[in-house]
């Protein structure tokens, strides 16, 4: 079944969404909407706009204002167990902490004495722990960060014990790493491979590995192949369906990878965070615009 705005391509879906719920667009005039993060606390949603070097915030009610200009081509965000933003620059190739003073705090842009490529998706585990990926997307050009060489071998997924500096190789055969999000029991990680944005050879694949100890990643297998674009960002539900952003809007599948249903969305789709006071508000980074709609499921 299918509408102008959803998709229904297994009975559960129907029960996950709101069928008289519309998809609002908050916010436009982005060059490239990315890294969604929901405070909670402050009532807020702070994302990315890469290319027009700057981080935004929305408030319900009020609008959408400047967080941090210029931004050092911030992508995703996330923050940690301390309430505390954490991000990832294209610009400087770090994974940076936003201190409660404003001040900045970098964690990792160097491995094995190398920079990095250019982080771009991060996600904090309970423990504390930093896991990001580090694509070539920030340094492939001008427009996103700044053109140059990678000086690593390969596209790693990354583990950062902040407490010790230990930064870690946990993956490291992607073709392009992008969005990761932990099961939550976090006993799995899920990451995009978008490398097919480059590679047309490439899959639009999102893998998912189980998580030893903590520490490190095992028994890597295929989650699933979308149907249209590339898999960039995503979160789960608290039920461990995915939610993720493809080229014709957001796809939610199930924790077997079956494709459950689609939101449709008039633009691409980056990335996608929950959030609201009752965590069922989708907020959708699209191209030019964020978007929101609510939603019978409540995110982790």
């Amino acid at each position: 079944m299918s509408s102008s705005l959803f998709q229904i391509h297994d009975p559960r879906f129907q029960q996950m969404i709101i069928p008289s719920a519309a998809l609002e667009e908050l916010y436009s005039g982005c060059r490239w909407a990315e890294g969604p993060v929901w405070f909670a606390d402050h009532g807020l949603l702070i994302f990315s706009d890469i290319p027009n070097q700057r981080m935004l915030r929305y408030v319900p009610g009020q609008g959408v204002s400047v967080f941090r200009e210029p931004s050092n081509f911030v992508n995703g965000n996330t923050r940690d167990r301390e309430g505390r933003l954490v991000s990832c620059e294209h610009g400087g190739r770090r994974v940076i902490r936003t201190e409660y003073d404003g001040s900045i705090t970098v964690l990792a842009d160097r491995f094995e004495g190398r920079r990095l490529n250019s982080p771009n998706d991060v996600v904090v585990k309970s423990d504390g722990t930093v896991w990001f990926t580090d694509p070539t997307y920030g340094i492939r050009s001008n427009y996103e960060g700044f053109q140059a060489e990678p000086e690593q071998a390969c596209r790693n997924v990354f583990r950062l014990d902040p407490a010790t500096g230990t930064l870690t190789s946990v993956v490291d055969d992607f073709g392009q790493p992008n969005g990761l999000a932990f099961s939550p029991d976090e006993t799995r990680l899920y990451v995009a491979d978008s490398a097919v944005s480059h590679d047309p050879s490439a899959e639009p694949i999102i893998r998912v590995f189980d998580v030893v100890d903590g520490l490190r990643l095992a028994n890597g297998r295929i989650f699933c192949r979308l149907d249209a674009g590339l898999p960039d960002g995503f979160r789960l539900d608290t039920a461990g369906n995915l939610w993720t952003s493809a080229g014709d809007g957001v796809h939610c599948l199930a924790p077997d990878g079956t494709l459950l249903g689609k939101i449709l969305v008039p633009q691409t789709v980056a990335n996608l965070t929950f959030g609201g006071p009752r965590r069922n508000r989708l907020f959708i980074t699209a191209t030019r615009s964020l978007y929101a709609i609510y939603v019978d499921v409540q995110g982790v």
